[in-house]
């Protein structure tokens, strides 16, 4: 009886749960929102299998050099990012499907120089630096699992987890403008690593590398018509790439590709703050993903 009982209580488990895996998976959901990234930018990936993990991201920021006499770089970015992943729990007698939901809120800042390597093109060192916070209501599911399984989800107690992120990136960048198009093209390599700071009950701390290669490129091409004082209107055509290297790669998404059309106002001869607004329809692509995205921008 009594080894029928250890074998019982040895069922009485959360399968695939590691306090230390859990707490560096947390803080990976907020790897995909570290770089400004059009790719990323409005996401949402899910699957018809009720048993399959979701994620959606939602970004807001940029990047602009002060001026040609003084090529200092700033970026910054906000972002929102969900996922959720489930476990399954077993009492020794049953098993159910725990779902989680973990809610990633992050910004970046950027400080950068611009070198020029030659004609419309610079080299662009930055510095990144983010701080971040996933919240985490596993405790909807907590009492249940801790009357019924001997997992220790103590750590996780406050429901959240702060984060901060120290790293850079460089970047290619080609600029042209001309009467007939101007072109943009950035090619960027990031870096950053991510932890949690304050205590937790079990001492983890958990960590993640946000580490990506992306291509950006922009065409944009005058369509002929003129508005706001016969300002050009411009044919937007956009496309890029994504690849990730770092945690990102725990939730399934290892790269993410976009083409964009779209259409682009110029309304400097206006005494606005705001001198370019641009909307652009864009259809993303993966690994097993696609979908359809509308992003809208201005220049400043």
């Amino acid at each position: 009886m009594l080894a029928a009982a250890d074998a019982a209580n040895a069922q009485r488990l959360v399968r695939g749960f590691d306090p230390q895996k859990l707490a560096n998976g947390i803080v990976g959901v907020m790897s995909y929102t570290v770089a400004p990234d059009v790719t990323t930018s409005s996401l949402s990936l899910s699957s018809s299998d009720s048993s399959s993990n979701h994620l959606s991201m939602t970004q807001f920021g940029g990047g602009f050099t002060w001026s040609k006499d003084t090529p200092l770089y700033l970026e910054g970015n906000a972002a929102y990012a969900r996922y959720d992943p489930l476990f399954i729990a077993s009492d020794g007698s049953e098993e159910r499907a725990v779902p989680t939901r973990w809610n990633s809120f992050s910004a970046t800042g950027g400080i950068g120089w611009d070198f020029p390597m030659a004609r419309n093109w610079v080299l662009r060192p930055i510095f990144n630096f983010t701080l971040g916070r996933v919240a985490s209501d596993l405790k909807v599911a907590k009492f249940w699992l801790e009357n019924n399984t001997d997992a220790n989800l103590e750590f996780l107690d406050g429901g959240k987890l702060e984060a901060y992120g120290l790293g850079g990136a460089l970047m290619l960048d080609y600029e042209r403008f001309g009467l007939d198009a101007d072109d943009d093209i950035e090619i960027r390599y990031t870096n950053v690593e991510l932890r949690s700071h304050g205590s937790t009950s079990e001492g983890v701390v958990g960590r993640a590398k946000a580490e990506s290669l992306s291509i950006w490129a922009r065409r944009r091409v005058p369509t002929g018509w003129g508005l706001w004082m016969d300002r050009p209107v411009r044919y937007v055509f956009e496309a890029a790439s994504t690849h990730f290297f770092g945690a990102e790669n725990e939730t399934g998404l290892s790269q993410m590709n976009s083409v964009g059309f779209g259409l682009e106002a110029d309304s400097s001869a206006k005494d606005w703050w705001v001198t370019r607004w641009r909307a652009v329809a864009r259809y993303k692509f993966g690994p097993g993903v696609s979908g359809w995205s509308l992003g809208m921008a201005v220049s400043f």
